[in-house]
């Protein structure tokens, strides 16, 4: 029998960009995603899989991170979970409400001590697939967002959304709320802004044909190609026109209760290498200057 998760997983992102149509073109003409729903000065796009849409575009003067929203199962309380959020330090900004975003359902709203805004969706509905292509992302794989305090926020989504924490590595928490290794990642700076956004691959080879396309589009790799250590996922890195942070990803290990939290002498690699295989160079100090400089609007 597997764990019940008051939380089933992460739904989708919301983002601000200072020019709507050119993020819509590049996150859907070049990173592979496709206009779901077009609205007032806002662009929901879909990925191939069942979730109505993974990424908000919203028109704003900078670039941030509006949200991150995730699906909270069809018989937990929403109340209680908001309840629990508030306790653990969060301000309730929007109570249960239902939503006419792309997939519907109730949604409510907190921000977190450091400003983070927190959505949790219920009863949304789901879409039929589209056809197979590898090379597009499939759905969000994990937001990973900076802090000047990790285990401090690695404790807020275990005790307050009912999280396990899967990993603890130097600079890192990983925390899961499905069988993925991780659906948040929680990492050590001295600032609580957005890391790094992942996008969930079929398969490792379409990590690297899109990582082509990329590339082709004459966007640099920031990081990678490799394989992590903790969550063993394949990646790339890139830096998308606005400053964000964004990933390839494919192969995220499945886990249960059983697994073994590791801790921070599991997660060590010789001198000069990054990943399990040793093959990607040093991360860009474009992509590293990327990974602070997002912050939650």
């Amino acid at each position: 029998m597997g764990q019940d998760f008051p939380i089933t997983g992460l739904r989708s992102v919301d983002f601000d960009v200072p020019d709507l149509a050119a993020a819509t073109a590049f996150y859907t003409d070049i990173w592979g995603l496709e206009v779901a729903v077009r609205g007032d000065a806002v662009v929901w796009l879909r990925g191939t899989g069942s979730d109505a849409y993974l990424l908000a575009l919203y028109a704003a003067s900078a670039p941030a991170i509006r949200s991150m929203t995730f699906r909270a199962a069809p018989d937990a309380d929403l109340a209680a979970l908001a309840e629990a959020m508030v306790a653990n330090g969060a301000r309730l900004t929007v109570p249960p409400t239902t939503t006419e975003e792309p997939g519907g359902g109730t949604v409510i709203a907190v921000r977190d001590a450091q400003g983070r805004t927190i959505r949790l969706v219920q009863h949304d509905t789901q879409v039929a697939p589209l056809p197979a292509d590898p090379d597009r992302p499939e759905r969000i794989a994990h937001v990973n967002f900076n802090s000047d305090d990790v285990d401090r926020d690695a404790a807020f989504y275990t005790a307050a959304l009912g999280f396990t924490l899967t990993d603890r590595s130097k600079m890192m928490a990983f925390v899961r709320t499905n069988s993925d290794h991780h659906s948040i990642v929680i990492a050590d700076a001295p600032v609580n802004t957005l890391n790094h956004v992942a996008f969930q691959m079929a398969s490792w080879e379409g990590v690297m044909r899109a990582s082509g396309r990329m590339v082709d589009h004459r966007f640099q790799i920031g990081w990678g190609p490799g394989r992590h250590g903790p969550g063993n996922n394949v990646f790339t890195y890139f830096v998308d026109p606005f400053g964000f942070v964004i990933e390839y990803t494919s192969d995220v290990l499945q886990v249960d209760e059983h697994y073994r939290v590791g801790g921070p002498q599991d997660w060590t690699w010789p001198p000069g290498r990054s990943d399990q295989w040793g093959i990607a160079p040093p991360k860009t100090l474009e992509c590293k200057a990327a990974q602070l400089a997002i912050p939650f609007a």
